[in-house]
């Protein structure tokens, strides 16, 4: 892809620079983005030149806020099992042989949470909110967004991310590992300037060999979430999830509970 609608990229003194540009929808990411950042990712990785990929989100209110609501109707607007093909935007992350920072600018949230777990390191900036909301909209992450999530900050804690949805400071994020740094906003650039050249100052291909070294204790996750995608496609095509979306549209709380009481309840005169 020669022109990109969905997002930035830029390449400067070995770092290379991807921006999800989507500010109005506070970066989430449609069918479309997720074919861009699968593209510029692809070019960095294999970019001889590139020491070390900065994923980021633009404007200072979101890095990113997973998939665009606005575009998911029992499925979303792109290709693969729930129209986004999000299992392979995790697998470039992993599979890139440079290192791969997540620019922290703001909101993380859902999907855009997932990124910052599939990202090799995290700065953020004092502002950053991160959180998950899959539960409140009728949508979970089966794959590394649960199962990578419980390496990185521990089970209890994953556990609690997810059945809760809460939203969680930088300082927090911190504090249980999900980033490795948090600056003032106004520091974030320089902060992320400085792992970058410290970064580039390695061996290219020690820093491979100790990537792929760290993705195989855990690729067995990707196999977990194929076969979870596949249980989240059918469940797209659900009345509760759907009532997720809804209620998420129309800015009001959702009927989870009746709904799925509903589904369940036996026909008059069936016997119990």
């Amino acid at each position: 892809m020669s022109k990109y609608t969905d997002i930035l990229y830029e390449m400067r003194e070995g770092v290379a620079r991807i921006t999800i540009n989507r500010p109005s929808k506070y970066n989430a990411f449609r069918g479309q983005t997720c074919d861009e950042l699968i593209d510029a990712l692809n070019s960095a990785s294999w970019d001889k030149a590139v020491g070390v990929v900065v994923l980021t989100g633009a404007g200072d209110k979101a890095f990113c806020t997973g998939g665009d609501q606005s575009a998911h109707d029992g499925g979303y607007d792109g290709r693969g099992l729930i129209g986004l093909p999000v299992e392979e935007l995790q697998g470039v992350i992993r599979d890139c042989p440079k290192p791969v920072i997540a620019r922290v600018n703001g909101y993380a949230i859902g999907g855009g949470n997932v990124l910052v777990t599939c990202c090799d390191l995290a700065i953020a900036s004092e502002s950053a909110q991160l959180g998950q909301v899959g539960p409140k909209v009728g949508s979970v992450d089966p794959g590394f967004g649960t199962a990578l999530l419980s390496r990185v900050v521990g089970e209890k804690r994953a556990r609690e991310i997810w059945f809760l949805c809460r939203r969680y400071s930088a300082a927090d994020a911190l504090n249980m590992g999900l980033v490795n740094a948090v600056v003032p906003h106004d520091q974030l650039d320089a902060e992320v300037d400085k792992w970058c050249k410290e970064i580039l100052a390695m061996s290219p291909t020690a820093l491979a060999i100790a990537k792929r070294s760290f993705n195989a204790d855990t690729d067995s996750i990707k196999g977990i979430g194929g076969l979870g995608m596949q249980t989240l496609a059918l469940y797209y095509e659900t009345k509760e999830s759907q009532e997720g979306v809804r209620a998420f549209m129309e800015k009001r709380k959702p009927r989870f509970r009746e709904i799925y009481e509903e589904s369940r309840a036996k026909p008059k005169g069936e016997n119990a």
